[in-house]
């Protein structure tokens, strides 16, 4: 295990961790994971994947079943979360609401055992850098909910740790708030380099901060990869599914090709060709995936590797673009995004007949799976 540690940059480490709450089912399955210093990485998932669970145990909130966890190089499964010198911050704050802002700043320095003047030398910089230089003498029920949570963020960077783990932080914020604070949150990490390991089931979260994205489904990371990697090439069909919207269309593969492509017949009968990505011999059943924007409404000759037959059922207008629902190959929930510059022409109207096309290299031949609706 020890040999195992010692990999470069690596300020986080899980080696075969498992995790289990009755003995029986594992929340986390068999996980390794490598974190280099510096990153942010975000792990992403849907509720009860195994996200939560796997920042806890770095943590130390939770003992690992099974495996070991290194922070820089040391293993730390025995050793209390207090003495593991990380940050925190969670979705509810947790500022002390009696304390001042300064107070509540202060108290991580002050359980260090850091001199006074040192103190109050880092705070006032840590209140700079979350630019409420002003905010010191108030309590946390005197600021808005966007800032105490920046608040939160620099009480768990004002001693300075390696590493800042930070659950769901921007759950309770509107919208708007919520949008601001990802930026915010994004341009600290970038000034100051320190590690991040943030958890969210919000897929525009992760794809706006983070370096890497792990997407977690039933304790098992199905991908760990950037966001654009993430979102452009998916490797199976949960992540094509729960990353940004996706069109499916379900058929069977009639002929593998030179391995890279594959023809794929779609229960319609149409003939679609696709990149072969997970898909093995003739006769598996797959499902293709091709993202709303890479589809075009009567593609221009030449520009379409593949074209299908369709009908307007719907458009909804969304201001930058028009969201058209069409029913494609038997289905009636395809989607494809029209620029705006297009809409009032003749062609996209609600209930024409239209041809939609794509570039076989923008469609994706996926592992089979039936998706709850």
């Amino acid at each position: 295990m020890a040999k195992e540690a010692a990999v470069p940059d690596s300020i986080v480490r899980f080696v075969n961790v498992q995790k289990s709450y009755d003995g029986e089912t594992l929340v986390v399955k068999n996980l390794n994971l490598d974190i280099p210093k510096g990153e942010f990485l975000t792990m992403l998932g849907p509720s009860g994947s195994g996200k939560t669970t796997t920042l806890m145990m770095l943590a130390g909130f939770e003992p690992a079943t099974h495996g070991e966890i290194y922070l820089k190089g040391q293993p730390i499964n025995n050793v209390p979360p207090h003495k593991r010198g990380i940050g925190m911050v969670f979705q509810n704050y947790a500022l002390f609401p009696h304390m001042t802002i300064n107070e509540n700043l202060a108290f991580p320095l002050q359980v260090r055992n850091f001199g006074k003047a040192e103190v109050e030398d880092r705070v006032a910089k840590i209140l700079k850098l979350v630019e409420l230089p002003q905010m010191g003498n108030r309590r946390p029920g005197q600021l808005s909910g966007g800032q105490q949570q920046r608040i939160a963020v620099a009480r768990a960077l004002v001693f300075e740790p390696e590493l800042v783990l930070m659950d769901e932080p921007l759950g309770a914020l509107d919208k708007q708030l919520r949008e601001q604070m990802q930026y915010e949150i994004k341009h600290i990490h970038e000034r100051l380099g320190v590690t991040v390991v943030y958890v969210t089931h919000d897929q525009s979260e992760a794809l706006t901060m983070s370096n890497r994205i792990a997407v977690f489904n039933d304790g098992v990371v199905q991908q760990l990869s950037t966001p654009a990697e993430l979102y452009e090439r998916p490797v199976n069909s949960f992540v094509a599914q729960f990353i940004g919207e996706n069109n499916k269309l379900k058929g069977r593969v009639a002929d593998i090709g030179d391995g890279k492509t594959c023809t794929v017949k779609l229960d319609s009968g149409d003939m679609v060709k696709a990149l072969a990505v997970n898909v093995k011999q003739k006769g598996d059943q797959t499902l293709l995936s091709v993202r709303p924007e890479r589809v075009e409404i009567n593609p221009a000759k030449g520009s379409a590797d593949v074209t299908l037959k369709g009908r307007i059922a719907e458009l909804i207008y969304l201001g930058d673009h028009i969201r058209a629902r069409l029913e494609v190959a038997g289905h009636n929930d395809f989607v494809v995004k029209v620029p705006n510059k297009a809409m009032g022409s003749d062609a996209v109207a609600q209930g024409r007949e239209v041809n939609v096309g794509w570039k076989a290299a923008d469609c994706r031949a996926l592992d089979y799976v039936e998706f709850a609706h």
